[in-house]
């Protein structure tokens, strides 16, 4: 490359739980540069989650951590063109790609869901991703079946 890699800029961890992957979270949810409505509304959700999963004994954020692990895809199949033929090859994801990934998938799926507002839609979403179902977490199992499948074409990694 003739220039140098951009700087990655620094994310300042989120006012309540001191934490930069909120932040994350908040940045790619939110439309039209309203940061605080989409810090509300990540709030409110995290605030629904901890009433709905009182029993399991864990802080909201705890769950939605643990839910982001589940719907954090490893591997990802990309297109490769050789001799004619397109290919889809099995590739590991780097980490923070991995993260922005699962983010990305989560805030999709809960703005498709049915409910009232998009703190419910995304509670319901989290509390599914937690339990290891909804559609957050089949798009992950949908992209490890795929890579799996492919296993075979692996070799034409770049």
């Amino acid at each position: 490359m003739r220039k140098s890699k951009p700087k990655k800029r620094v994310i300042l961890p989120d006012p309540v739980y001191g934490d930069v992957l909120v932040t994350r979270f908040v940045n790619d949810m939110m439309i039209d540069g309203k940061k605080s409505v989409a810090f509300k509304i990540f709030y409110k959700a995290l605030e629904l989650v901890g009433e709905k999963t009182k029993e399991t004994g864990k802080t909201p954020t705890e769950v939605w951590k643990k839910a982001m692990e589940n719907i954090t895809p490893d591997v990802e199949v990309k297109s490769r063109r050789i001799g004619g033929a397109t290919f889809q090859v099995p590739m590991e994801i780097r980490p923070d790609r991995k993260e922005s990934i699962g983010v990305k998938h989560l805030i999709r799926y809960a703005r498709l869901r049915s409910g009232h507002s998009m703190a419910e839609k995304l509670a319901a979403e989290i509390v599914a991703a937690y339990n290891e179902e909804g559609a957050a977490f089949k798009k992950k199992e949908d992209t490890h079946r795929m890579a799996e499948a492919n296993k075979a074409f692996a070799f034409f990694r770049f």
